[in-house]
């Protein structure tokens, strides 16, 4: 047994590291022009949304896939609908205030956030309407546009926080009940563009 004892304390420092790295996807957002948009999700925008306003166009990258993203505001409400590489439809989520979350699910995120951080600020909140197996873009569209709260939905918090010394951002997603579902670094935004 002694000389499997090294042997297996490295196996679960192996499995340990593994889980905690799977935790921490690190994503960055771009700004892109109209073109470099995938056709199909274009398309897509084009017949949906003829009476948005200020649509923009983004790529993001994190270490486990690409995907493209179109903001927008429609109705006073800022829109953001995401597309994986294909054009295929992934999520719309709607920015959103704390007060527009209820108030036990708001508890019981604020609870995780007090509990896994020594000190947090919440930067942003969307309402979150995915795309499932069972439901079709169309209705996932339908919902979203009419802001519907459904057991469905997701809340997904960009907050700074600090754990240990230093703040990181993060990107949490909760469901609509305020259970913990994902937590991933979030990159700040990109300033390639600016010159020095």
């Amino acid at each position: 047994m002694k000389k499997n004892l090294p042997f297996l304390i490295a196996l679960l420092l192996l499995v340990f590291s593994h889980f905690t790295h799977a935790q921490h996807k690190y994503e960055r957002e771009y700004r892109i022009r109209k073109i470099q948009f995938p056709t199909k999700a274009l398309n897509y925008i084009k017949e949906k949304l003829s009476d948005a306003k200020r649509v923009r166009f983004y790529k993001e990258t994190d270490s486990a896939k690409i995907s493209y993203e179109a903001k927008f505001k429609k109705e006073r409400l800022w829109y953001s609908i995401e597309f994986d590489k294909e054009g295929e439809l992934e999520d719309i989520e709607i920015l959103i205030q704390s007060v527009e979350i209820p108030q036990s699910a708001f508890e019981a995120i604020s609870t995780y956030l007090a509990t896994n951080f020594k000190k947090y600020r919440i930067r942003k909140i969307q309402q979150q309407y995915p795309v499932t197996d069972s439901k079709n873009p169309e209705k996932t569209i339908e919902e979203a546009f009419q802001n519907l709260i459904l057991p469905t939905i997701n809340y997904e918090f960009i907050v700074s926080a600090k754990k240990e010394s230093n703040f990181q951002q993060y990107e949490i997603l909760f469901d609509s009940a305020g259970n913990f579902k994902t937590i991933r670094k979030s990159l700040p935004a990109n300033y390639d563009h600016v010159l020095y």
